[in-house]
């Protein structure tokens, strides 16, 4: 009750900067959950899809394991090394260029995986960097405010700077309570991101086995 008493009180400019400050938190947690959820199913599918692509007899039906959910990270993988790969093998080329060709090609899909995953997490980085000097900004007009007061009554008291000094400490705490969930959030999108990017990097490793598997069991039936 006291706090919204101070905030009914406050500066028009301090309402704006506190307002801001209200949407940048109420945009970061949204965005917290949303990307630990997806993170965390993103996560599931890779396991789950890089056991079942594992006990796979081939390549093919391995690849039919993953069609089942093309939401899957590994899906998206897949389908660029089975694109480039069959495309090479029609044309004829050699073991060594399909391989490298089939390489790069798994590599773009990794990335475009963690790059789609990894958008708008940079907006966290913003708030964290951004909030503490948004709510100091709310802070020091605060206090200009008192000292406004000050020289208004031309007499310094607790009456007449409290309700500006009020107004700082505010904003200063909630730029604080913008800035520090969006560190820790960004912070471990960042580490799931990473993690993630590793278990698709080992998948496509295995594609590529699988791959050279099935050139050199062609080579020996020629």
């Amino acid at each position: 009750m006291e706090i919204m008493l101070v905030l009914g009180k406050a500066a028009p400019v301090v309402k704006g900067v506190l307002a801001v400050l209200v949407c940048m938190s109420l945009s970061s947690w949204s965005l917290i959950i949303y990307k630990s959820f997806v993170l965390r199913s993103a996560h599931k599918k890779t396991v789950r899809g890089l056991e079942r692509f594992t006990r796979a007899k081939d390549l093919r039906e391995a690849v039919q394991q993953l069609s089942g959910d093309h939401y899957s990270p590994l899906y998206h993988v897949a389908q660029h090394g089975v694109a480039e790969f069959s495309r090479l093998k029609e044309a004829g080329n050699s073991a060594d260029v399909v391989s490298d060709n089939v390489r790069r090609a798994l590599r773009q899909g990794v990335s475009e995986v963690t790059a789609g995953l990894g958008s708008s997490v940079p907006f966290l980085a913003t708030c964290a960097n951004t909030a503490p000097f948004i709510g100091l900004f709310g802070t020091v007009w605060g206090i200009m405010n008192s000292f406004q007061s000050i020289g208004l009554e031309g007499k310094a008291s607790l009456a007449t700077v409290a309700p500006g000094i009020s107004e700082a400490l505010v904003a200063t705490a909630i730029g604080l309570f913008v800035a520090i969930p969006a560190t820790v959030g960004y912070n471990s999108s960042l580490n799931r991101l990473g993690s993630l990017e590793g278990e698709l990097v080992n998948f496509a490793g295995v594609f590529l086995n699988r791959v050279q598997r099935e050139i050199n069991a062609a080579d020996s039936q020629g």
